[in-house]
């Protein structure tokens, strides 16, 4: 479900395999999220191109992923008009930082977004 990598400034980067992030796979996502950034303690970036549902245990999830990091932030990056609007409507896109693609959140040192709100 979660594909990582580091760049080579530090910045663990999970890019999403599943398009659907929704009840069916919310206990699996969390998991996953976890165990991905364990051993991990700099900037999070995570690619939602790939995603192109997500209902409110997905929300939620995220959500989740969030308070796993313990105060730091969780950047998210290439979401999808439909998941987008979830955030939006949801006001989340208030709560995380959101970057257009994953160039602009590399770029960015994590200052674009929620903090910056």
């Amino acid at each position: 479900m979660m594909q990582t990598h580091q760049t080579s400034s530090g910045v663990l980067v999970l890019t999403l395999t599943a398009t659907r992030i929704d009840a069916a796979c919310a206990v699996h996502f969390k998991d996953d999220f976890r165990e991905a950034v364990a051993a991990h303690s700099g900037r999070v970036v995570m690619n939602l191109a790939g995603v192109t549902f997500m209902d409110s245990s997905g929300l939620g999830a995220m959500v989740a992923a969030l308070k796993a990091l313990g105060g730091r932030k969780l950047e998210l990056c290439n979401l999808t008009a439909a998941v987008d609007k979830v955030f939006r409507l949801t006001r989340m896109d208030k709560v995380f930082v959101m970057h257009e693609d994953l160039d602009q959140a590399l770029a960015s040192g994590g200052s674009k977004g929620a903090d910056a709100a």
